[in-house]
């Protein structure tokens, strides 16, 4: 099967299915503290729900790194296979989970089984595609995580008909499913099985760090990816609020308009961003930098639109601006950082870089609380477009690659 011509489409096409129940299964929980509250008391404090959700992350980022390694050393079918077929026993269990104990510990385990699937899932659909195709590739790829963040949401109310119980259940057992789809259909790149090879008879298990820390322009790529991942987060954490709080409508109507207004102009982001990049790198080795760069400076007066505007027209606007911006900038990392690290350390980067950008989001989600608190959330959210221009500038002046894709 490796063989066909379109397989690499087919890997896209597999592994779309599993961005969408990563992202939908660790959505889930945000959206049914209500009903899970009247069975387990402990979750009627906001503090203590916030808890569940900060271990998830926390260990997510921690194990980001180490799931890079492990995906450039073993053989990724399985690995992706292994982590999907886990999380989504874990989601499975968290239905006939009776105490906040239970709770924790499944979503901690959730943390580390996730974590192994976006390193091996983006290096094995960036070996697959040439420089011809791999933005494209990586950004239908990344709609997978915005469909699976807007249909975790649904949670609720599939909870409302039926249980919270049955909900994580049913979700639960749709993601092991489709691992047996896997099983039968993901194949790794043939040099990836050779290098896995290679690997286990006795290459230095922490090389890749030291190669990719002595190199000067994956630390500018590291701090790229990190910067734009502050104002990331916060839409995703705080933009409902700022749409009540600027426009003055209740959360039940900001969250959705919110979330649609990100999501839809996200999607088109990526595509577009995909199909620009892979045009222009074939005529400038810097074109995928560019569209990049496009993109995220879309998001600088957007950022503060959202912060400082008053009306919804302006809001939504800058919502939908952000979204596409930010779509073009997240289909281009994966194919940039193939530009400047050889294939056998990319899944490595690219856990380092999810490491750096979740921390990032943690920061400032507990800075942007404070903020909220304090009645300075619209401003505070507006100041981060100052420091996403000086890594933009930084970016644009420093990263010069001098080939499509770095193999040697």
């Amino acid at each position: 099967m490796n063989n066909n011509r379109n397989y690499p489409w087919i890997v896209v096409g597999l592994l779309w299915f599993v961005a969408l129940l990563n992202y939908m299964d660790r959505q889930i929980l945000s959206t049914m503290r209500p009903a899970m509250s009247v069975d387990i008391m402990e979750l009627q404090s906001a503090a203590v729900f916030g808890n569940l959700m900060a271990v998830f992350l926390w260990i997510y980022g921690f194990m980001s790194p180490v799931a890079g390694v492990l995906a450039d050393k073993w053989n990724r079918k399985w690995l992706i296979v292994g982590s999907l077929f886990v999380w989504s026993a874990v989601t499975l269990a968290m239905g006939y989970a009776n105490t906040y104990s239970q709770l924790y510990a499944l979503r901690a385990i959730m943390g580390i089984s996730e974590a192994m699937y976006i390193p091996a899932g983006l290096s094995l659909i960036a070996d697959y595609h040439s420089d011809k195709s791999r933005s494209l590739a990586v950004g239908i790829h990344m709609t997978g995580f915005y469909v699976g963040q807007a249909l975790g949401g649904f949670g609720a109310s599939v909870a409302a008909s039926y249980s919270w119980h049955y909900t994580f259940i049913l979700f639960g057992f749709i993601g092991m499913l489709y691992s047996v789809v896997l099983m039968l259909l993901l194949r790794d790149t043939n040099s990836q099985v050779d290098h896995g090879k290679v690997a286990s008879s006795g290459t230095p298990l922490l090389k890749g760090f030291s190669l990719l820390f002595s190199n000067i322009s994956y630390w500018v790529i590291l701090l790229y990816f990190a910067i734009p991942s502050l104002p990331g987060w916060a839409t995703k954490n705080w933009l409902p609020t700022l749409f009540s709080e600027n426009l003055e409508i209740p959360m039940e109507q900001a969250g959705p308009l919110a979330t649609i207004t990100i999501s839809i102009s996200s999607l088109f982001g990526v595509i577009l961003g995909g199909i620009i990049s892979d045009r222009w790198i074939q005529k400038n080795v810097r074109g995928r930098i560019y569209t990049s760069a496009i993109g995220l400076a879309l998001t600088i007066p957007a950022v503060i639109l959202i912060g400082y505007g008053q009306s919804i027209i302006a809001i939504v606007a800058a919502g939908l601006m952000f979204g596409f911006g930010f779509g073009m900038f997240d289909a281009n990392n994966m194919p940039i950082l193939c530009q400047f690290v050889l294939p056998k350390y990319r899944a490595t980067a690219y856990g380092v870089m999810n490491m750096v950008g979740v921390f990032a989001g943690a920061y400032i989600t507990r800075i942007l609380g404070k903020s909220a608190d304090s009645g300075q959330l619209g401003r505070d959210f507006a100041l981060l477009a100052g420091i996403v221009l000086l890594v933009l500038i930084i970016q644009l002046t420093v990263l010069k690659p001098k080939e499509n894709e770095k193999l040697v």
